[in-house]
């Protein structure tokens, strides 16, 4: 119903009363309206809900008197709508209609009917019934102990025991904690299927919650419908557990509203009352709740956030001329002294470690050296097994004997760095040959309008398939990713950068594998504007090494895949269950690594070819690289230890794990080590002329080490996508960049971004997109 807040309350001069009868048989409604009228109440008549709906836009009655079985609207959406109108909430409503069950009944009163009563029906009670309701004083829902629709605790008795829960916590010092939990999909619900929908939406979750509470915990409802969860004696870390359980339970669950399933994306946020001082209002907390619930809804990852200072808003304050240039030199000098101090404790710091130590006795080369050489070896070793099985990669399964199911594809853009590629990419996906329907997302936020907004909705008036979706307040991917899946309609999807162009074949592959028993898979990133730059060339043939020889390769070595951001297609459940969390600067990484730690199964098809743009400068790609780095390191951090733990993993994954995770990370440091050594020991012998450079062990595994470079650039060019193995001068050029500067470049970037990660400095850089000119037309230089 069409709420006008402003709209005043006509009523009839002083005790004068006006009801509201609404029957598509006018004869009953006119019965009704001549016994009312013995009574001195003035009566509106209306054929159906709809009619209703425009008489409640005149006029505020008293009371209304519904029938349930009619046209166009009926008397549950009609009264659903009244108690979702603040300025009708309040206004009685009786039931009079054929209908008799007690499951009727017990609906009708859900939904906020205050009373009922069955045809045939005598005209006196009808209208004692009405006076009486007219003679009681009405009670604000907000005033109610319990809401009328779900039975839990309505707002103002939740403000009271939130009260005398902050006054417990005082005085016995137990733990406690406020939640609040809504549907990110309700007003998308509410807006397709009406306002019983909404209802019937959160009756269900009410009772989800309902059922995850302990004894101890108390359930309420506020005058928006979203639910408050109120969870005594537990810590922190234990609620944050059970809001995250509930969270995740909600999203896995198949509800049906209207008589269609759906599924939904819970946003919860909390605050904790153990330090809440008892001079803090109720209703105040309850804000605080609401406050972090909002935070949760610009994610969509499941993940509770709990209210803290950083989500008040505060107006920037704007240094003065000095300190503004202070800062920005501070902010241009920061990447440099943190290049020094990984080289002060990577290289000076160990030297000097190696001479304190044999100044005071202790000569520790002779271990140090044999170990770096294991550990450049082992690395060498992995590099060169990962070739050699990426010779013979998994294939896709055959064709599947099924029909292929609607599939959908989410296209995550910023626009203001993406707009120039945008359109394109857009075209290029409704190319697809794909033989049911496909749907596709593009998922973009800006900070302000731009023209090509409009060409995205006149290219979605041309193509239905098309469907542009801006997500408001978002700073993410993830954000993007995890707010189009309201909308994603396909049974898989595939989720892509806003420069990717995918084979024209890709979802129909991508469907081989998951309708195998796969539920990721992730395909080959391919550069698609390789004659931009020397960079771009670069990074060419590096994707080739990355798509086509380790990911396929260490998935045969390690027995799992990963999700590398693009180009990879998902089951739209798993996606809806696992998300992406905003948190994490490679969102992508984390996300697979939880699927693989649950026991779920990602395939690397280096067949399954997406064309994307490379940075064309030095600085957008250590801007981009950066980010890889420190998501890289954080997702080491947080995945290391849930690997072992994990019963879904087989010892040997576990040790690839480790590998991947542990050893990625510490290798950029290793690295070094074999500088200060030889510094220590032409220090300890003389001079470097009085080393004995021919060392078996030495030049040995000098060369072997020497011989990655190589050995890698070769099954790249054996193993690479025709287009970029046609550039033989690509391959002899990255061999010799690769040796004498892109291999330390890229070490630089790895230790740079653990210091950055350890100093809390995190910052997103979405690489700019320079406008693209197809890859075929790309000449041998």
């Amino acid at each position: 119903m069409t709420a006008v807040s402003s709209r005043p309350e006509e009523r009839l001069p002083y005790g004068g009363r006006r009801a509201l009868v609404v029957d598509d048989d006018d004869m009953v409604a006119e019965l009704v309206r001549l016994g009312l009228e013995t009574q001195g109440i003035e009566v509106v008549t209306a054929a159906d809900g709809h009619e209703a709906e425009e008489r409640l836009t005149e006029m505020v009655p008293d009371v209304v008197v519904s029938d349930i079985n009619m046209p166009r609207m009926d008397g549950f959406a009609l009264v659903s709508r009244l108690r979702a109108d603040p300025l009708t909430r309040n206004v009685p409503l009786i039931f009079l209609t054929s209908l008799d069950g007690s499951e009727d009944v017990a609906h009708g009163l859900r939904l906020g009917a205050d009373d009922y009563v069955r045809k045939p029906f005598s005209l006196d009670e009808v209208v004692a019934r009405v006076v009486a309701k007219l003679d009681r004083p009405s009670v604000s829902v907000d005033t109610m102990v319990n809401d009328v629709r779900t039975s839990l605790l309505g707002r103002a008795a939740m403000e009271n025991e939130v009260h005398r829960e902050i006054e417990r916590v005082r005085r016995t010092g137990r733990p406690s904690a406020l939640a609040l939990i809504d549907v990110d999909e309700r007003a998308l619900l509410r807006e397709r299927l009406g306002q019983r929908a909404d209802e019937e939406l959160g009756m269900q979750i009410a009772e989800a919650v309902t059922n995850a509470a302990s004894p101890l915990d108390r359930l309420g409802r506020d005058e928006a419908g979203r639910l408050l969860f109120l969870v005594s004696d537990e810590h922190e870390s234990g609620t944050r557990t059970r809001l995250r359980d509930l969270a995740e339970a909600l999203a896995g669950q198949r509800l049906v509203v209207a008589g269609e399933p759906v599924r939904v994306t819970p946003v919860v946020g909390w605050v904790s009352l153990d330090d809440a001082s008892s001079e803090l209002a109720a209703a105040e907390v309850l804000d605080r709740a609401l406050a972090a619930a909002d935070a949760a809804s610009m994610h969509l990852d499941l993940q509770p956030v709990r209210w803290s200072t950083d989500l008040v808003p505060t107006e920037p304050r704007q240094p003065g001329g000095l300190r503004r240039r202070m800062t920005a030199l501070r902010a241009t000098l920061r990447t440099p002294a943190q290049v020094l101090l990984s080289l002060l404790l990577g290289v000076v710091a160990p030297f000097f470690l190696y001479t304190g130590l044999y100044l005071l006795g202790l000569d520790v080369s002779g271990v140090m050296y044999p170990a770096v050489v294991a550990a450049l070896l082992i690395t060498a070793v992995s590099i060169w097994t990962e070739g050699f099985l990426a010779l013979k990669p998994d294939r896709p399964p055959e064709e599947p004997a099924t029909p292929y199911p609607a599939a959908s594809a989410v296209i995550a853009a910023y626009l203001p760095n993406e707009a120039a590629t945008i359109v394109e990419t857009a075209e290029a996906f409704l190319r697809q040959d794909y033989p049911a329907d496909l749907q596709v997302i593009v998922a973009y936020n800006t900070p302000r309008p731009l023209p090509v907004e409009e060409t995205l909705r006149e290219i979605a008036a041309r193509d239905p398939r098309l469907v542009p979706y801006k997500v408001e307040g978002s700073t993410s991917k993830a954000q993007n990713v995890n707010a189009a899946l309201a909308r994603v309609t396909g049974e898989f999807v595939g989720v892509f950068d806003a420069d990717h162009h995918p084979d024209v074949t890709s979802f129909r592959r991508a469907w081989r594998w998951l309708s195998s028993g796969y539920d990721v898979v992730q395909g080959h990133c391919l550069i698609r504007n390789g004659d931009a730059s020397w960079v771009a060339r670069t990074n060419a043939v590096e994707f080739e090494s990355i798509y086509a020889v380790s990911h396929p390769g260490r998935a045969r070595l390690h027995r799992f895949g990963i999700f590398g951001g693009s180009n990879g297609y998902w089951r739209t459940n798993l996606l809806r269950m696992i998300r992406m969390h905003g948190s994490m600067l490679t969102e992508d990484i984390d996300s697979s690594l939880r699927v693989v730690e649950s026991g779920g199964r990602i395939a690397n098809d280096p067949g399954l070819i997406s064309r994307e743009l490379a940075p064309t400068t030095l600085q957008a790609l250590w801007n981009q690289r950066m980010r890889w780095a420190q998501g890289w390191f954080q997702v080491s951090m947080k995945h290391m230890s849930r690997a072992w733990r994990s019963d879904a993993l087989t010892l040997r994954q576990k040790l690839g794990m480790s590998f991947l995770l542990g050893w990625r990370e510490v290798y950029p440091w290793i690295s070094l080590q074999m500088f200060p050594l030889l510094g220590f020991l032409a220090w300890r012998e003389g001079g470097l002329a009085d080393l004995d450079w021919l060392i078996p062990l030495f030049v040995l595994s000098t060369l072997f080490t020497l011989s990655v470079g190589p050995g890698q650039t070769v099954f790249a060019r054996k193993l690479g996508a025709p287009e970029i193995k046609r550039q033989r001068f690509w391959f002899l050029r990255y061999l010799i960049v690769s040796s004498v500067f892109y291999t330390e470049f890229k070490n630089v970037i790895a230790r740079v971004a653990q210091l950055k990660e350890f100093s809390g400095e995190r910052e997103w850089k979405v690489t700019p997109r320079p406008v693209s000119r197809p890859a075929q037309g790309v000449e041998d230089d």
